[in-house]
């Protein structure tokens, strides 16, 4: 059984956990629309047989409404809690960078918010650290895949690796 933690790429996994706090972005600022049962009656003709499905839309409206929101709150509630468990520079930099709004710019959080000011080389460090943490938290919880992040193997490790195996034989 291996037990080494994967090697996942930088871009990819920047766009992948981008993506998530896009999403977190979207579901803190606006608003839940709820949906409404149609109540006119359809007008059109219909040319086809019983199908022996029975529909309710005002049973299908409510469920939406009562899910939607409730997995919305849910998925902000998991960011939260896993931003929460990062270490305390990470926090920082994922709180002010891209909990809060989308104007602020890695410029302002290294050189303004941190205190003292780091430099753009060690905020990437920080940032590359919190999103390998997070991408790895997002798909233990099923959030995110891992299959899509891992680094591929360059070719001179896929060489170094056929030699070894013609060393064996």
């Amino acid at each position: 059984m291996n037990h080494m933690l994967p090697e996942l790429d930088r871009r990819k996994t920047q766009y992948a956990i981008e993506a998530v706090f896009e999403k977190y972005r979207v579901y803190k600022t606006i608003t839940f629309e709820m949906r409404e049962a149609s109540v006119t009656a359809s007008y059109t003709e219909r040319f086809h047989g019983p199908t022996n499905v029975t529909s309710d839309q005002t049973a299908k409206v409510a469920i939406y409404n009562v899910d939607m929101p409730a997995a919305r709150k849910h998925y902000c509630e998991t960011i939260e809690s896993i931003v929460e468990r990062l270490g305390e520079r990470e926090q920082l930099l994922i709180r002010e960078r891209y909990m809060k709004q989308d104007d602020v710019y890695d410029y302002k959080v290294y050189n303004h918010i941190f205190d003292p000011p780091v430099s753009k080389d060690t905020y990437v460090k920080i940032r590359t650290r919190a999103f390998y943490k997070m991408a790895l938290v997002l798909a233990d919880l099923g959030l995110l895949s891992l299959d899509t992040l891992v680094k591929p193997l360059t070719r001179l490790k896929k060489n170094e690796g056929a030699q070894a195996v013609g060393a064996v034989r």
